[in-house]
């Protein structure tokens, strides 16, 4: 039995600095074996540079899944082909830099990372249901893990189901909000909606409030910034059983951060 813990979209300074406080000492204490953290809202709450990757990684991530906001920092594209630690949502269509899928680890700790993103309420992505086949035809590796990023609840749990018995965890990603239906589904995969967000806790998902309601009231088009103050990590733990891939457990993880 092997425990990964998979660490919800990480928000600009306050979500990196959290995870710098607060990752290594609970992974030593809770005896994690691998962290995978969604770092794409990690550059000022939008996007991803390889030197706040590196951050990520000297705070204890494994791997870095990423999401819609992938593409925003110019310089991710060498990142992307060059680490392999690193993934962007596996359906893009047509020739793009960096991989969707990939294996971290060896042995019985051998993981495999599937990053898809969806397609409701979001751009018209190849079908992550279809690239989901194919990948999983290519690999014999038991431990795979998705990070399903998505925006429509029902499109997260259709695939859930859909990948049940085939993957170890589908773990919803994007709207930085934690859901409590976390649950092993019928053919032993690990499921939650969304697990949640790293980074300020007084905010409208990880950005500044009063800019946050001025442009719901007026519908006029505004910079947003990342909120400050105290910082949460969500994160889910999930229990493998490393002989069949599947999942024992999924429990969710709040950590949060004291300001003097």
């Amino acid at each position: 039995m092997i425990k990964i813990a998979f660490v919800g979209d990480v928000v600009g300074t306050p979500g990196r600095r959290v995870l710098r406080q607060l990752l290594p000492t609970w992974r030593r204490s809770a005896a994690i074996d691998c962290v995978v953290v969604n770092g794409e809202n990690a550059a000022g709450g939008i996007g991803l540079t390889p030197a706040l990757a590196e951050e990520l990684f000297f705070a204890g991530a494994d791997a870095i899944t990423t999401g819609n906001h992938v593409w925003k920092k110019p310089e991710i594209k060498r990142l992307l082909d060059e680490d392999h630690r690193v993934f962007r949502p596996a359906n893009y269509p047509g020739p793009a830099p960096g991989r969707g899928f990939g294996t971290i680890g060896s042995g019985e700790q051998s993981i495999s990372i599937m990053n898809l993103e969806g397609r409701i309420f979001m751009r018209p992505l190849d079908c992550p249901f279809a690239v989901a086949d194919r990948l999983l035809a290519e690999t014999t590796g038991k431990i795979v893990i998705v990070d399903f990023h998505a925006e429509a609840s029902s499109e997260k749990a259709a695939l859930a189901y859909y990948l049940d018995g085939r993957v170890t965890a589908v773990l919803g990603t994007h709207t930085h909000v934690p859901t409590a239906d976390q649950r092993i589904l019928p053919k032993g995969t690990a499921f939650v909606t969304d697990v949640g967000m790293t980074g300020p806790i007084e905010s409208v998902i990880g950005m500044e409030i009063d800019q946050s309601i001025e442009r719901f009231r007026t519908q006029r088009p505004g910079s947003f910034q990342v909120a400050g103050g105290q910082a949460k990590i969500d994160l889910v733990v999930i229990a493998v059983d490393t002989r069949s891939g599947s999942a024992k457990s999924i429990e969710r993880v709040l950590l949060a951060e004291t300001l003097a």
